[in-house]
């Protein structure tokens, strides 16, 4: 089944690889440099828990400067805190608006 995130490419549905998300060296690549920071909360706000459980989320901040052609000065991946309801383990999710990717729920998310 592919779902649509927020206009961006066709999502697909869990990563096969584990560290899918979970690196900064395999990123979630949303793209839109534009749009990129809605781009990311749609992307964010399709996700829930492994059985539907509801997932929040907040921006812890920026790291881990890397070279792109979509922008003149390089690019930045953007770093989340996501959390499960009733897991109490936080998952840190890291984000690139800059460069466009196929898009899949990271091992232990589900697309709603």
């Amino acid at each position: 089944m592919l779902v649509g995130c927020g206009g961006a490419k066709k999502a697909a549905a869990t990563a096969s690889s584990a560290d899918y998300g979970y690196t900064e060296s395999n990123p979630i690549k949303v793209g839109g440099v534009n749009d990129g920071p809605a781009q990311e909360r749609a992307y964010l706000n399709r996700l829930t828990g492994p059985n539907g459980e509801k997932v929040t989320y907040n921006r812890s901040g920026s790291c881990c400067p890397f070279e792109t052609k979509n922008s003149a000065w390089g690019g930045m991946l953007d770093v989340y805190v996501v959390e499960i309801e009733g897991d109490p383990v936080k998952k840190k999710l890291y984000l690139n608006m800059y460069d466009k990717g196929d898009l899949y729920a990271p091992k232990g998310f589900l697309f709603k």
